[in-house]
């Protein structure tokens, strides 16, 4: 039997899984991190701590598993994407803590930006100007620490960057994650000289940027030997878990933010409907595959909060209970632009509002407006997409923690009148992991061996009479509009 490892480094945890060569799960270890909130829209991570992290679960799901790394064939990495680590290559120290994808501190560097030369970026990096990109961080770490200058081997990278760095001592980003900065050429994908001009970040501070599914190096202590051999950002491994490897075949992950991604082949698909032009996933030696996306910020976060601010609930999967004990919503609808809206609207100055409140209304009423906004966020990305892309999706296959709410997806399949399939993995992010290191070295034989292996579990079709669907989408977007200009 052979075996491959995957780090999944997520927004809120690290994970280390052992992946056998028929795709089952043997081992999973994980650690929360801190979020940290200095201020009211700044969200940051402690690089260090991740990176204890990842050794910690490494070596957990190594003793669970009974293995040393020399049993493993490969690693692969997956990882938040946008969030940026700045550290020095000659002390492994990283510089402060990491600035977070959700981060909005941004804000008005990007409005500049925008205005300025927003469509010339977008054209080059198939991304709108937005505080959700790494571009702007890194500029404004180099604005407000001048120390930065005189760090020793001064390095910025996206998470990706920072734990291929501490696996291997190579300094390099893989297409996925790099196409996620704005400094990406889509087209050449290398970084772009204009765009770094224009948000005056050295290039020679950036990684080299490689195949998501390729030998990279061996990696030093805790995989002594192992080679890492895939990297993809977290939504594009779960396209590459789902078995999305053909254009139009799609996915959406429910985890702390929501993500819909559909693989457009080897052409580049713009947007008009405030979607993302993105990178898929490239193979060693062959062209790249390209994606749309459509960008939710406030997901799974959602019921973090319900948990962990307001204290409805103890544990999240205590939600679902809670909103099951109420027919409906009760007129009650929740927007959670915690950091502003992203896809399809990108309007930075929403915030969160609760909207149709009567005395009627309760906390079963609240949690299940939390639940349904997932939903609705999810069919304002996906008509969007059908716009750009000029075809109806006949399935969508989902993936995330949240697919385990029955009450979701059931109401997510009435919203968008579209049968919702449920994979036996639901963990498609590792996985899609697991499965390009594998790839990389032969555990896998090739795409087809791997679609053989993805099956579904559980389809919800839509039961939804059409006048109820279009009612809750109007009073939806009417309180999306009352979230808009708030800050």
């Amino acid at each position: 039997m052979r075996y491959v490892g995957a780090i999944d480094q997520g927004t809120t945890s690290t994970r280390f899984v052992v992946v056998d060569e028929t795709g089952a799960v043997v081992a999973m270890a994980r650690r929360e991190h801190r979020q940290i909130f200095p201020r009211p829209g700044w969200v940051e991570h402690d690089a260090a701590e991740i990176w204890a992290h990842t050794v910690a679960v490494i070596e957990e799901a190594l003793a669970a598993a009974r293995l040393a790394p020399r049993d493993l064939a490969a690693v692969g990495i997956t990882n938040q994407r946008e969030t940026v680590v700045a550290w020095s290559r000659e002390t492994g120290d990283p510089f402060g803590n990491a600035i977070v994808w959700q981060d909005t501190r941004t804000a008005e560097r990007v409005r500049i930006l925008a205005a300025a030369h927003g469509e010339r970026i977008r054209e080059i990096s198939g991304l709108p100007v937005a505080t959700y990109f790494s571009g702007p961080k890194i500029r404004h770490l180099l604005d407000e620490h001048d120390e930065l200058a005189d760090l020793p081997g001064l390095a910025f990278g996206t998470i990706d960057a920072w734990l291929a760095w501490k696996l291997t001592g190579r300094f390099v980003t893989d297409v996925t994650n790099a196409s996620r900065t704005l400094l990406m050429n889509l087209e050449t994908l290398a970084w772009d000289p204009e765009v770094a001009a224009i948000l005056q970040v050295p290039l020679h501070r950036l990684p080299e940027i490689v195949p998501s599914v390729g030998v990279v190096a061996e990696c030093g202590p805790p995989l002594e030997g192992v080679p890492l051999a895939g990297i993809l950002g977290d939504q594009q491994a779960a396209l590459f878990g789902q078995a999305g490897f053909e254009a139009g075949a799609a996915k959406n992950t429910y985890g702390t933010g929501c993500f819909l991604l559909l693989n457009t082949g080897e052409r580049i698909v713009p947007s008009d409907h405030g979607l993302l032009t993105t990178v898929a996933y490239q193979v060693a030696g062959e062209p790249a595959r390209y994606a749309l996306e459509g960008s939710v910020a406030i997901a799974g976060a959602a019921v973090q909060w319900l948990r962990d601010n307001l204290g409805l609930i103890d544990d999240a999967p205590e939600i679902e209970a809670l909103a099951r004990a109420v027919d409906d919503n009760g007129g009650v609808y929740f927007v959670p632009a915690f950091s502003g809206l992203f896809a399809p609207w990108w309007r930075d100055d929403a915030r969160g509002v609760i909207v149709g409140l009567t005395r009627y209304a309760n906390r079963h009423h609240l949690a299940r407006a939390v639940l349904e906004a997932t939903a609705y966020q999810t069919r304002d990305v996906l008509e969007a997409m059908v716009e750009d892309a000029g075809f109806r999706l006949e399935e969508l296959r989902v993936d995330g923690g949240m697919v385990r709410n029955d009450l979701l997806m059931a109401f997510q399949a009435d919203v968008l009148d579209l049968p919702v399939v449920v994979p036996e993995v639901t963990e498609t992010t590792v996985l899609g992991a697991a499965h390009a290191a594998g790839l990389a070295v032969g555990v896998w034989e090739g795409f087809d061996d791997l679609r053989a292996r993805w099956r579904p579990a559980r389809r919800y079709e839509p039961r939804m009479d059409p006048a109820r669907r279009a009612a809750l989408l109007r009073d939806w977007h009417r309180a999306v509009e009352r979230a808009m200009g708030w800050a």
